[in-house]
């Protein structure tokens, strides 16, 4: 058994504990809360922390499996830019990129990520989830614009559900984006996911996705000719987001929007009219990307329910949620930390549906024991400083 206290301990329960004791057994379930209303007493063995405890991150949004490709691209871009260049200078799938996949999985868990969402084009990372101390779930990503390669797309996937599936790793299909695939695609990924418990979709990352929708023109077409795909190619497309919310996304289980960098107010409002929906925020990718960073007020005006990811090393300095939060405080100074908190750790733990588990300090759980140090604890605001350590 270990206890730990802290000044603060953000619970996400929506309860704050002021120096209360969390005690956990051996294999880091919480067994006692002791709610001290600040006034601490001596317990044995309580160590006590100079800091705010909160619940172990839950990262709804990476991909572990481009981790090799670290500071491999140039930042702002674009989209369509970024796309072309991972197509080019993705790394083989050799000893050397399984070597740094797993040292950025250890990363992360020590940086207080205690689950996690994580897309999937190959099989690469399952045998290192298999060992990872982090609760991963695959999204299995499918994407194709040529309506006559549909077929063999969805087999394609099918064989890597079997392997996922041989691992023992929960894992669910789920479709790329609404640009990236024909309407005749969404169509039959949405017949195949029609019993998802979640559903994972990139989501108006950049302006260039409404413009190649409409029209197929804007940047993002640009680099399609790149990769030798004509505007001719693009004849079987959703016409917009909102229509493929509506038509071509299963209506069953969670939905996690991913990005909404350019969301606007009728991309929300359907979005949350089919329910069930969180919008993940990814702020850090957004900025190496695109030079921009989501709506967060609008979202929140509109009762938004948010979750945080990291995306890609390919797309960020680190697989760190804490820095995520960072940027958004510093963006976004209204923000108090424990609507931050709740973001980062419950609402991506019922995003992901392992609430029973993972996302909030509460008896019987396995959430993993966060310290945030060096933060503005009187005013309970993140600063430049602060930093995440893992204590359970």
């Amino acid at each position: 058994m270990r206890r730990f206290s802290a000044q603060y301990s953000i619970t996400g329960t929506g309860q704050i504990l002021k120096r209360g004791i969390i005690t956990t057994d051996s294999n880091g379930r919480i067994a006692e809360i002791i709610d001290t209303g600040g006034a601490l007493t001596e317990l044995s063995n309580t160590e006590f922390h100079n800091g705010i405890i909160i619940p172990g991150f839950v990262n709804c949004h990476c991909h572990l499996e481009l981790s090799g490709m670290h500071k491999k691209i140039d930042e702002n871009t674009g989209l369509g830019e970024f796309i072309k260049n991972v197509r080019g200078k993705r790394p083989p799938d050799n000893t050397d990129n399984t070597k740094k996949i797993a040292e950025a999985d250890k990363r992360m868990y020590l940086s207080g990520i205690s689950a996690c969402g994580d897309i999937c084009n190959n099989s690469i990372t399952f045998s290192i989830k298999n060992t990872s101390p982090v609760k991963y779930i695959n999204f299995l990503e499918v994407f194709g614009i040529d309506p006559l390669k549909a077929d063999k797309r969805i087999r394609e996937v099918l064989e890597l559900k079997k392997e996922a599936d041989n691992t023992g790793i929960e894992s669910y299909i789920v479709p790329h984006s609404l640009y990236s695939m024909s309407a005749t695609l969404l169509r039959k990924v949405k017949d195949l996911t029609s019993d998802n418990k979640i559903v994972s979709l990139h989501f108006l990352e950049s302006e260039q996705e409404s413009r190649l929708l409409a029209n197929a023109g804007g940047d993002l077409m640009k680099s399609y000719r790149a990769m030798g795909i004509s505007p001719e190619m693009l004849y079987d497309r959703v016409p917009d987001h909102n229509t493929g919310i509506k038509e071509y996304i299963s209506d069953n289980g969670n939905l996690i929007l991913v990005h909404n960098t350019f969301a606007t107010e009728k991309d929300i409002e359907a979005a949350l009219n089919r329910g069930n929906c969180y919008f993940c925020l990814c702020p850090g990718s957004n900025m190496y990307i695109e030079n921009t960073l989501p709506p967060v007020n609008r979202l929140i005006n509109m009762g938004a329910e948010i979750v945080l990811g990291t995306d890609s090393l390919a797309s960020n300095s680190s697989l760190n949620i804490l820095e995520e939060m960072k940027i958004i405080s510093l963006n976004f100074p209204g923000l108090p930390m424990p609507e931050l908190v709740r973001w980062a750790t419950i609402n991506g733990a019922r995003a992901l549906k392992i609430d029973n588990e993972y996302g909030s300090i509460e008896k019987g759980k396995v959430p993993g024991l966060v310290l945030i140090e060096n933060a503005d604890i009187a005013n309970m605001r993140l600063t430049a400083d602060s930093r995440a350590c893992r204590l359970v």
